[in-house]
């Protein structure tokens, strides 16, 4: 009966978002979320003022109760803050020369409680309950949380009541480009036809995944360095943060590139993910430059979080920012079509 209760208060947190006005504290529509990856922290941002109105995660490389080791992705749910805990890779930073791992989606509430999870702390898994460097999770409308579970080479589909996996594309542990294979998958979402869309990052392409056969139906590559994520946009164009070519392009159905960005001055250095607005304009998350930027339809920038080029943890600085996404504009909540039943 707890279990009962427990679920059917993670629904109702997630299905009843409130959002105040813009420019205030948490879950303010307007306020940006930013996955700050090697600061070990997801922040909520004003943007009219830089401040950090919400935090996740004390900046410790271990995982815990309280901590987020590398978090590559973050979008709010209602009230709650949904967040993948990659892990650290050995070297990428000087307090983690061996690695530092994490393997869990978070679900954590406005007081920093961890109130969902699945993976466990530390340790690196492909059975029950265990990941291996989840890079992007997805909340689906009935009680679905979509991983794109990376080392383990697949993407599943997990029920929350009971932590079973619902659904799978790739064969677990086997990096391939063959049919239920994937190379190193870097996001996935459910798209309102049904399908899922993934980015293959090392197989450099983006599929489209019919889940009820698990046949590929749509596929686009662009040689090498592609690509790190990938959503579908209201008009059927595909936008891909093409990480490796320091460029963010939308591809059209045919797989011609109809619009792309570079970058302006030192250019884009190491892109990880670019989300369209509702009022047409770009969130990037710039990852080496360490910035998250805006830009209009005219490719100006018209927002900055972070100092180009430098890391830190204090007022407006960031560290490998890997994902920023708008309250209650892009927040990766998908329309409840084709869901894994």
């Amino acid at each position: 009966m707890k279990r009962i209760f427990l679920f059917a208060s993670l629904l109702a947190a997630v299905s009843l978002p409130s959002f105040g006005a813009a420019g205030s504290g948490f879950n303010h529509k307007g306020n940006i979320l930013i996955a700050d990856q090697f600061n070990n922290r997801v922040i909520e941002v004003d943007p009219a003022t830089h401040m950090v109105v919400w935090q996740f995660g004390t900046g410790s490389s271990v995982a815990g109760p309280k901590t987020v080791v590398a978090v590559n992705d973050a979008e709010r749910v209602g009230s709650l803050t949904l967040m993948s805990g990659t892990g650290t890779p050995a070297g990428a930073t000087p307090d983690c020369p061996n690695g530092c791992p994490d393997n869990r989606v978070l679900l954590v509430n406005a007081q920093g409680q961890i109130v969902w999870q699945y993976g466990m702390a530390g340790i690196a898994g492909s059975g029950p309950n265990q990941l291996n460097a989840p890079v992007c999770s997805v909340f689906l409308p009935k009680g679905v949380i979509l991983i794109t579970d990376q080392g383990n080479q697949r993407v599943i589909g997990v029920t929350m009541f009971d932590k079973k996996i619902a659904w799978q594309y790739g064969t677990t542990g086997v990096s391939g480009s063959g049919p239920n294979q994937l190379n190193n998958p870097n996001s996935a979402e459910l798209l309102e036809n049904g399908n899922v869309l993934i980015a293959d990052e090392s197989n450099n392409r983006v599929i489209e995944v019919n889940p009820n056969n698990n046949q590929i139906v749509w596929s686009y590559s662009a040689g090498i360095n592609l690509s790190a994520f990938a959503s579908r946009l209201e008009n059927g164009d595909t936008l891909i943060s093409d990480q490796g070519n320091n460029r963010i392009i939308e591809v059209n159905q045919a797989g011609s590139i109809v619009w792309q960005y570079s970058g302006s001055g030192t250019g884009l250095n190491a892109p990880t993910r670019a989300v369209r607005l509702s009022n047409g304009n770009t969130l990037i998350s710039d990852q080496n430059n360490n910035v998250v930027i805006e830009i209009d339809a005219a490719q100006q920038i018209v927002f900055t979080q972070g100092m180009l080029g430098t890391t830190g943890s204090g007022f407006n600085m960031l560290y490998a920012p890997y994902d920023a996404k708008v309250i209650g504009d892009y927040t990766g909540l998908t329309p409840p079509n084709g869901e894994f039943e």
